[in-house]
């Protein structure tokens, strides 16, 4: 079992930058079912979507609405997972949530509670 919380979030104008923490109350990879960690966002009336996953051995991917401005990495513990968001666009604005899973399905795994972004014109 593996708990997620996700920080960081607020409120940013458009150009900005966010880095969001996924903080895990053991090192994430130790489960042995999981094996991605996903960010994942959702804005009012949207379906979630994937942003970034990380996979156990590291490799990384990013949806092309985000490519070139979002970074994710994680500490060398695995304890925490961020998400460091740059020239932020009033798109983004979305609830983002921490996701560690055995795939990348959007529903199955663990969940963090989510952490709001808002990102203003």
């Amino acid at each position: 079992q593996v708990q997620l919380v996700e920080s960081g979030g607020g409120l940013v104008q458009a150009g900005g930058s966010l880095r969001l923490s996924c903080a895990a109350s053991r090192s994430i990879f130790s489960a042995a079912a999981i094996n991605a960690v996903g960010w994942y966002r959702q804005a009012p009336g949207k379906q979630r979507e994937l942003v970034a996953p990380i996979t156990r051995h590291g490799s990384t991917w990013y949806a092309d609405s985000v490519k070139g401005r979002f970074t994710i990495s994680r500490d060398n513990a695995w304890n925490t997972v961020y998400l460091q968001m740059n020239s932020l666009k009033p798109e983004d604005t979305a609830v983002y949530y921490c996701n560690a899973a055995p795939d990348l399905n959007g529903v199955s795994g663990f969940w963090g509670q989510g952490t709001q972004v808002t990102v203003s014109s």
